[in-house]
């Protein structure tokens, strides 16, 4: 009997580990270099915060647990609520990401499933208003 509904491959398996590596290493030149996203990690941390990203998006796109082996549950907006994100630190790291989804030669369909997730997460980490514009006060 043939599997006629031949399970779909995480994006792990389809790119591999070291796609995530190439990934996450081309995101963070960027962001060593922006004048909007730098400001927002810590130098003493860095590789701390690279490394942490490359594990959860492992994780996330269907790799190992390591993640959640160290850090627990991910509860992203809590570990973000220390850093004010509108929606131009928002647009810097997904400009940031797409681009580092570029140079480290994503292929479909695992580009399109890692850019809609990464354009998603990235809204919802919006935790500051611009310009009274989320009270609805006139512009």
């Amino acid at each position: 009997m043939t599997d006629s509904h031949h399970s779909a491959k995480s994006v792990y398996e389809l790119i591999g580990a070291d796609a995530f590596e190439r990934l996450i290493a081309a995101f963070y030149q960027r962001v060593s270099t922006d004048p909007i996203l730098r400001p927002l990690y810590p130098d003493h941390d860095m590789a701390g915060a690279e490394r942490r990203l490359r594990l959860f998006v492992i994780q996330y796109f269907g790799g190992p647990a390591d993640y959640n082996a160290e850090r627990g549950h991910p509860r992203l907006r809590m570990r973000h609520a220390p850093y004010a994100i509108g929606q131009a630190e928002r647009d810097a790291w997904v400009a940031a990401m797409l681009a580092a989804l570029e140079e480290a030669h994503i292929a479909e369909p695992a580009y399109s499933q890692m850019r809609q997730y990464f354009e998603n997460a990235a809204t919802f980490m919006i935790n500051y208003p611009l310009n009274g514009i989320l009270h609805g006060q006139p512009s």
